[in-house]
């Protein structure tokens, strides 16, 4: 077995499309993804698990019911499960996702992405 590190920035640069996320790995049954962002996305819940999200470059905001929380590069953030939040970014934003594995982007199979392993 080949042991490789992932390069972000690489995995990154192979799509352009936004809201989909790539699987580029896996940890302890939970998918790890990168995401390309831009504009509004669902306002939606997972009642589950939490929804984390870590900022690799540009400016994303989760809207939440109680108040906003605005991250730029470097900084994460969790939402907890079940809370209703809505993630916006005005400028192509691209994130670090980390859920088990199967969860769906929008807390429902129907409407979720389908998410592919690059």
């Amino acid at each position: 077995m080949t042991h490789q590190p992932v390069n972000l920035a690489d995995k990154l640069a192979r799509f352009s499309d936004h809201w989909s996320p790539k699987i580029v790995g896996s940890f302890n049954g939970h998918d790890l993804m990168v995401v390309k962002v831009k504009g509004e996305f669902t306002w939606h819940s997972h009642p589950d698990t939490d929804d984390f999200f870590q900022v690799l470059s540009g400016r994303l905001t989760i809207r939440m019911r109680d108040g906003d929380v605005t991250l730029g590069p470097g900084e994460l953030f969790v939402v907890p499960k079940g809370v209703e939040h809505c993630p916006v970014a005005e400028v192509e934003t691209h994130l670090l996702l980390i859920e088990p594995s199967g969860t769906p982007n929008t807390g429902d199979p129907e409407t979720a992405a389908q998410k592919t392993k690059i």
